[in-house]
C-alpha cells in the first residue's frame, strides 16, 4: 500500500457532526478530505465530478434526490463499483448492518464509536479488508466471514513486532512510528519486515488486509490499539 494520502468524501445532513468528523480526520496524515455533502444529490455531485477513495456516508439523510440508506447505497455501489464506503450511523441495528453488508458495503460503524474506530474503518477497507461495528456489541455479528478472529500466525510475532505492526496499519509511516517507540528508523524497518516475513506477506496492501480480517489491529476488546 502506498503511502499517498486516502481521498475521503464525507456525507452526513449534520453539520455540526460533518465538522467535528472533518476536524478529526484532518490530523491523519494519511487522509485527505476532498469533498462534504449534506444530502444525497450534493453526493452523487461530487463523486460524479472527482476521484475518491473511500466514502464515509450516514445512512439516514432525507430529502436528497437519491434518497438514502439502502436505495442510496445500491445506487453508489451500481455506479461507483470500486468505491469503498464506510456507513457511519446512530441506527445501530445488526439486521440493517447485514443487508447493508449484503450490497457489498466494506464497513458499517455505529456513531457511539470513538473516531479512532473510523480512522482504522478507512484504512482498512482502503486495503481491501472489512470492518463490520455496528454496536459495540456486534463488533463480529454484522455478517457472516466478517468476524475479526485472531489469526493463529500472529502468535508468532513478538510483542515488539506485534506493536509495529499495530502502529503502521493505524496509518503511521515507519519514521512515525520510531519517534512514537523512540526507536531508530532502520530498527522499526527490520522489525515491519521481520513481521511481515513471518506472517508470509510480502506487500504491504497484504499486510493490510491481513490486519484488519485477522484483529491484528485492534485489542481484545475490539478498540485500537495505543502504545
Amino acid at each position: 500500500m502506498s503511502r499517498m494520502k486516502i481521498r475521503l468524501v464525507l456525507a452526513d445532513d449534520h453539520p455540526a457532526l460533518l465538522s467535528g468528523i472533518k476536524h478529526d480526520l484532518a490530523v491523519v496524515p494519511t487522509l485527505e478530505v476532498i469533498g462534504e455533502a449534506a444530502d444525497s444529490g450534493q453526493l452523487v455531485k461530487i463523486l460524479g465530478s472527482q476521484p475518491c477513495d473511500v466514502l464515509i456516508t450516514d445512512y439516514a439523510m432525507p430529502g436528497g434526490e437519491y434518497g438514502d440508506g439502502l436505495t442510496l447505497l445500491s445506487y453508489l455501489r451500481r455506479t461507483w463499483p470500486a468505491l469503498k464506503i464506510v456507513v457511519y450511523t446512530t441506527i445501530e441495528n445488526p439486521a440493517i448492518a447485514r443487508e447493508i453488508a449484503k450490497l457489498g458495503v466494506h464497513s458499517v460503524l455505529g456513531k457511539t464509536h470513538d473516531t479512532s474506530h473510523l480512522i482504522s474503518a478507512v484504512h482498512a477497507v482502503y486495503a481491501g479488508a472489512t470492518y463490520f461495528r455496528a454496536t459495540q456489541r456486534e463488533a463480529e455479528d454484522a455478517l457472516p466471514g466478517h468476524a475479526l478472529a485472531k489469526n493463529p500466525r500472529t502468535l508468532t510475532l513478538s510483542t515488539r513486532e506485534t506493536e509495529v505492526i499495530r502502529l503502521f496499519v493505524s496509518g503511521m509511516s515507519v519514521s512515525e512510528i520510531a519517534d512514537r517507540l523512540h526507536r531508530t528508523k532502520q530498527t522499526i524497518s527490520a522489525q515491519k519486515t521481520r513481521a511481515m516475513r513471518k506472517l508470509g506477506i510480502d506487500r504491504d496492501a497484504d499486510l493490510f488486509r491481513f490486519a484488519y480480517e485477522s484483529g491484528l489491529a485492534v485489542t481484545t476488546d475490539g478498540s485500537r490499539q495505543e502504545s
